[in-house]
């Protein structure tokens, strides 16, 4: 007679699945090796920046390393993919914005993923407002009403860029221009820092883009802010006025928060939850956070996944009025 292995007499003695039995263990030493944090942006943009801080903050408090891998492409549908397609055993996680999660499911048409089947939400990061800048090349642009008069008297003329289209730049400079009733031309590029360059030399008239962004390309004093995308006016742009003073409905910016992929086990879901909190209190990554004229904004799994939902309607509807569907 054969005698049982002692697989079987695990799973006997303890009445659970031989998979459950022999999980435990692992998640209660979770993590025990480097974590990744997936961008789907290039370097230099702001997810870049923040999906950095977050790694370095990370990194002691799981006693791990924890990485940045940039995946960029199709609005950073590329890299949701990947994050969408990873194991779910809690070493990747996904830096995911409001483009990738609320605007690119009703603005692509053949998206590869989907936000709430594909991912695991885990924390708000922060809201990020927006500074609408115009570059060098347009000296009599001197705030934000010449702006709108310029454009009135030449519809189409001038340019605004963007990272993409349909992007949060795109789009939120899309309800500012159609608020006021003027035209410009769209510019569409890969990512966020070749649209900065191409502003600063002189080659794109003017953009919405973070406020972080927007203070870096104003130093000089060559670029002007003329208006935040903020409830109120910015410390680190002062003297631009906020939009929904200049009669323009419209005060959300960029939100970022972290996920992993779907059906990662709940105990690590839990246990990133806690880590991803306990790194947005710590000092270098609140300063990071702080340069881009935000606070952390820690949340829990279902506070992301109400503000995913929610977010996915209301840009839904700007992306029908504004028809910026991508095939």
């Amino acid at each position: 007679m054969p005698h049982p292995t002692r697989r079987a007499l695990l799973r006997a003695a303890t009445g659970l699945p031989l998979a459950a039995a022999m999980a435990t263990p692992a998640l209660a030493a979770f993590p025990e090796r480097t974590l990744r944090i997936i961008s789907g942006f290039a370097p230099g943009g702001l997810n870049d920046i923040v999906s950095r801080a977050m790694a370095q903050a990370l990194t002691p408090v799981l006693g791990q390393a924890v990485v940045v891998e940039n995946r960029a492409g199709a609005g950073g549908g590329v890299g949701a993919t990947a994050a969408a397609r990873a194991p779910a055993d809690g070493y990747t996680l996904w830096m995911g914005i409001v483009d990738t999660q609320a605007i690119n499911p009703n603005s692509y048409r053949n998206l590869q993923y989907d936000p709430d089947r594909d991912f695991a939400p885990i924390s708000l990061v922060a809201h990020f407002p927006f500074g609408v800048v115009v570059g060098p090349s347009q000296p009599r642009l001197r705030d934000f009403e010449a702006m709108v008069a310029a454009a009135k008297a030449e519809p189409g003329k001038l340019t605004f860029a963007s990272w993409g289209v349909a992007s949060t730049s795109h789009l939120a400079m899309e309800r500012i221009l159609r608020a006021r009733g003027v035209e410009m031309l769209h510019v569409p590029f890969t990512s966020q820092a070749p649209a900065m360059q191409a502003i600063l030399a002189g080659q794109i008239d003017c953009m919405a883009l973070p406020a972080g962004g927007a203070e870096s390309l104003t130093r000089d004093g060559r670029s002007r802010c003329v208006a935040v995308i903020a409830q109120r006016p910015l410390e680190i742009l002062p003297g631009a006025p906020p939009v929904n003073t200049l009669g323009v409905d419209l005060q959300s910016g960029l939100w970022k928060a972290v996920y992993a992929p779907a059906r990662t086990p709940a105990p690590v879901l839990d246990r990133l939850n806690a880590a991803v909190r306990e790194a947005m209190r710590a000092p270098s990554f609140v300063e990071v956070v702080r340069q881009q004229g935000a606070t952390p904004q820690p949340s829990t799994p279902e506070e992301l996944a109400d503000l995913g939902r929610s977010e996915r309607v209301a840009w839904g509807a700007v992306v029908r009025a504004t028809s910026a569907f991508v095939d």
